[in-house]
């Protein structure tokens, strides 16, 4: 299996046009979500409705994951990611605007957000037309790389243009980066036709195509292979805050978890030939489980980012099945697919985050953590099957 250099990905006009793209959509989307929570905040004084304003952005996630994604496949793609920045615009633009309800503001955020997995979808699946072989998995972890780096520095950013234009003025700056990202993908990307039929009915052969993927066993594996772990790990990451007693301190915990992430994903892609990465697969899931059993210990939060970092540093495990996921699917239905797998994603995130959320109401925030390693060991195991190469060649027998 011929191997290939980061070098040689950066090389491809296409991919540096999806990449930074990429990174403007991350920053602006941590700087917006950052801004409206504030926004909200201010106008009616309460944590709640600030709290569903920060999580606004991934709810429609679940309702578009299972009934729009075909979109992803019966449109041009340059159209529907250009279009997709042009609505962030738009959005950021309604949003900024000083005569917008504060209900009215979470509904905007919801309608748009439905169409947010067809754009991800999209991104995801011309990352394989641009980069064929092995050359897609490491796009796929310098993307990997670019998102933990760029949500920090949204964040950073983020902070520094509240404290200077205030949240309105923030997201107009948002506005602006999305409209940069729509000229970039515009004049950088070559047009090419939409890449499945144009079946009659988006919701009905979105339910379809659904339901086809996840009755394919290879497929469904896959699946759950990127899903269960992530959640488990969102669902140890959704206590950092009250484990510090709300402490300020918990954003060094959050970056170090997202540096943690970027050091794997780099690590992985550049060090580990392709097969390695696929022996790697199953150690480095049970790895996000495996820190989390410190908290134990009742860590200070030094050693907090380092269990932190670590656990995050397990996800480079998803690159090992990246290129088995690509073959799996059938190449027309490749959109709806990856759209399927980053909807599934966000939800599992959002039911983990709930779920140790509660345990962390009944047994206090340390020990929920604990039992989220436990769970994602456990998930680990269960998913030998899948990420082991030797097991699957013994299954293929």
């Amino acid at each position: 299996m011929t191997r290939t250099s980061f070098g040689e990905v950066f090389a491809v006009r296409e991919f540096r046009v999806l990449f930074g793209s990429f990174a403007l959509l991350v920053v602006g989307d941590s700087i917006k979500m950052l801004a409206l929570s504030v926004l909200v905040y201010a106008q009616t004084g309460s944590p709640g409705l600030s709290a569903a304003a920060y999580m606004a952005g991934w709810l429609p996630y679940i309702v578009g994951g299972m009934f729009l994604l075909s979109l992803a496949d019966r449109l041009p793609p340059r159209g529907v990611m250009v279009a997709g920045e042009l609505v962030r615009v738009v959005v950021c633009l309604l949003l900024a605007y000083k005569g917008t309800p504060v209900l009215a503001m979470l509904g905007l955020v919801l309608v748009s957000g439905l169409f947010s997995p067809v754009f991800g979808a999209v991104r995801s699946a011309m990352l394989p037309d641009v980069l064929p072989g092995d050359a897609f998995v490491l796009g796929r972890s310098l993307l990997g790389v670019a998102s933990a780096g760029s949500q920090v520095a949204g964040l950073a950013v983020g902070g520094t243009f509240l404290a200077i234009t205030g949240p309105r003025g923030a997201l107009v700056i948002t506005a602006a980066l999305s409209a940069v990202a729509a000229l970039v993908l515009r004049f950088g990307l070559p047009y090419k036709e939409a890449r499945g039929s144009g079946e009659r009915g988006a919701v009905r052969t979105t339910l379809r195509v659904n339901g086809r993927l996840l009755t394919d066993r290879r497929v469904r594996g896959l699946l759950l292979a990127g899903w269960l772990p992530s959640m488990c790990l969102a669902g140890a990451e959704s206590m950092v805050v009250p484990y510090l007693d709300g402490q300020g301190q918990a954003g060094v915990v959050l970056a170090a978890a997202a540096g943690g992430m970027a050091v794997g994903e780099f690590s992985v892609g550049r060090f580990a030939t392709p097969p390695w990465r696929e022996r790697l697969s199953w150690p480095l899931a049970a790895l996000i489980g495996i820190p989390l059993l410190g908290f134990a210990a009742a860590p200070g939060i030094a050693w907090a980012a380092v269990l932190a970092a670590a656990a995050a540093a397990g996800l480079s495990y998803q690159l090992g099945i990246q290129r088995r996921f690509v073959d799996a699917v059938p190449e027309e239905v490749r959109g709806q697919a990856f759209g399927l797998l980053s909807a599934g994603l966000m939800s599992g995130q959002a039911v983990g985050a709930v779920l140790i959320g509660v345990l962390g109401q009944t047994i206090g925030p340390g020990p929920a953590i604990v039992a989220a390693g436990v769970a994602g060991i456990l998930v680990a195991l269960a998913l030998g099957p899948v990420l082991r190469p030797e097991a699957r060649q013994s299954l293929a027998r």
